[in-house]
């Protein structure tokens, strides 16, 4: 399997996005902003997709408009928590203009219009080339760095916002650069498993660790683990099954995981706690 280049570019820009991934989901269930990460999915999508009716490079569509509707959902959200209302308010607005994006594509662009929705739908991980797989996992790993420092000051905030201010912890400022990094891991991982599938890669790792361990920061290593677990299952089954899409076998991984970490739990497997 690893004599392709294709396959090793895979599991090297895939490594680190799990990665990325799992560790901004654990808090990103914590903080109840799950909703906010399908949206900036979302945003990612219409990122890409903007990029490409100008004629310029996917990826800055895809960093610039997740990062701006990151740090305005923080801007509009109480201690840069995006709220419901913030949220639908955004979804509503890209997807109007992604509809129309994708009508200005469809008359200048014709045939390739199918491509690019659907590498920005469904990622297209088999196809990175070495050097853009390296760059990659540079950014997830350099992410999870980023996610690891603000860590600790980040867990009082979103445990108790208002404890952690009486603390002197700067909550407002700590959210959004939560929401920042939710919104550059979005774009990162846009990439790899699309934006119609990428929240699970989010979602589904935090929720089965958070089934097995109630610590924050084992938890926060935890869903790392479960993300890049479900990450390397996935791309193994999408070699070894032929029509089985690598983004599909991925989520079905981590969605996998977390079923079994829910039946762990409530059969009263040790939970680590």
């Amino acid at each position: 399997m690893f004599a392709h280049e294709f396959v090793r570019n895979a599991w090297l820009a895939g490594t680190f996005v799990a990665l990325a991934c799992g560790t901004i989901g654990w808090f990103t269930v914590m903080r109840a902003q799950v909703f906010a990460g399908d949206a900036l999915s979302h945003v990612a999508f219409v990122g890409a997709i903007a990029a490409a009716t100008v004629g310029i490079d996917e990826r800055i569509g895809l960093f610039a408009l997740t990062l701006a509707l990151a740090g305005a959902m923080g801007l509009l959200g109480r201690d840069a928590q995006a709220d419901d209302v913030t949220i639908g308010t955004t979804f509503a607005w890209v997807l109007g203009i992604g509809v129309l994006l994708l009508a200005v594509l469809a008359t200048s662009a014709g045939g390739a219009t199918g491509v690019t929705t659907a590498n920005a739908l469904f990622g297209s991980i088999y196809s990175l080339s070495a050097g853009t797989a390296a760059t990659a996992a540079g950014i997830g790993l350099a992410l999870t760095i980023v996610i690891a420092g603000i860590a600790r000051p980040l867990l009082p905030c979103t445990l108790d916002g208002e404890l952690a201010r009486q603390r002197g912890l700067p909550v407002r400022a700590l959210g959004l650069a939560f929401l920042a990094t939710l919104g550059l891991v979005t774009a990162q991982a846009t990439e790899a498993v699309g934006a119609l599938l990428l929240l699970g890669l989010i979602a589904a790792p935090a929720g089965a660790a958070g089934a097995l361990t109630a610590h924050p920061y084992r938890g926060l290593a935890l869903s790392g683990a479960i993300a890049v677990g479900a990450m390397w299952i996935g791309l193994a089954l999408s070699y070894v099954i032929s029509g089985l899409p690598a983004s599909t076998a991925i989520i079905g991984a981590a969605a996998f995981a977390y079923g079994a970490a829910q039946l762990a739990r409530r059969a009263g497997a040790p939970a680590g706690r």
